[in-house]
């Protein structure tokens, strides 16, 4: 979501919360060509928009995968008794991989199970498939819906604490500018991430206490998650500030 798409909704949300006449009125770094500066001023607050992605690369590597699996889930939506759950390492995937040789050596394991199959039901570590570089898990069950699903395990450390951290400073010095102004100081940030991001973004909250033990960065008054991951039906506001502030 764009950035100003975002921050107007969060007006929008204010607005409907004990901040009837709010509006915006300035975009500061629209005005401001000779350095970067915050995002917009709305009345007493100062608005910085971000958006962090739950794993290094998640963006780049979500369009990756989707190329590889592109229309297998369809084809076969309709042609198994069963269901197959394929899974495999998020980085499976990479660049200089011939990512079509790749999808066509899931379409032939596949297509060889439908015919002649050969897995019980329940999980399997599958190796040397010809055309995927990369072992996958399996788990066939004949009680769910039937069809081929994929989706892929996120790394042990996704060192989300540390790129919270260096993300937030960046903002919090474009902000700290505006709370020496008596600006109440807001940085709104963005997860769009359905599969690894809960809609209350406990996962993102956990990161930004290790990020921050003692509180929020200086310069910060309000930190506010904004979930876009059910776009176009939702977005939804939380205020972490309290919980960041209360241990």
């Amino acid at each position: 979501m764009k950035d100003y798409d975002v921050i107007a909704a969060f007006i929008e949300h204010l607005r409907k919360h004990g901040h009837p006449e709010l509006n915006i009125c300035r975009y500061p770094d629209k005005e401001n060509r000779s350095s970067s500066d915050i995002d917009a001023i709305a009345g007493p607050f100062a608005i910085e928009h971000t958006s962090i992605d739950t794993l290094p690369n998640q963006r780049r590597n979500n369009e990756w995968f989707m190329k590889v699996i592109e229309g297998l889930e369809e084809e076969f939506s309709s042609q198994l008794l069963f269901r197959l759950s394929i899974n495999f390492y998020d980085g499976s995937i990479a660049k200089g991989q011939d990512w079509k040789t790749i999808r066509q050596g899931f379409k032939n394991w596949i297509n060889e199970e439908k015919d002649n199959p050969r897995l019980s039901d329940g999980s399997h570590r599958i190796n040397n498939v010809p055309g995927i570089p990369f072992p996958f898990q399996v788990i066939k069950e004949h009680d769910l819906s039937q069809g081929v699903r994929f989706s892929r395990f996120p790394p042990e450390n996704t060192d989300l604490p540390n790129r919270v951290r260096k993300l937030f400073d960046r903002k919090a010095k474009k902000l700290g500018k505006y709370q020496n102004l008596k600006k109440k100081t807001v940085l709104l940030v963005e997860s769009n991430d359905i599969a690894l991001m809960d809609v209350q973004g406990r996962t993102l909250l956990k990161a930004i206490r290790e990020a921050y033990p003692f509180g929020i960065p200086i310069g910060v008054d309000k930190i506010w998650y904004v979930d876009t991951a059910d776009l176009p039906d939702r977005i939804t506001f939380k205020d972490f500030t309290s919980d960041l502030l209360t241990r």
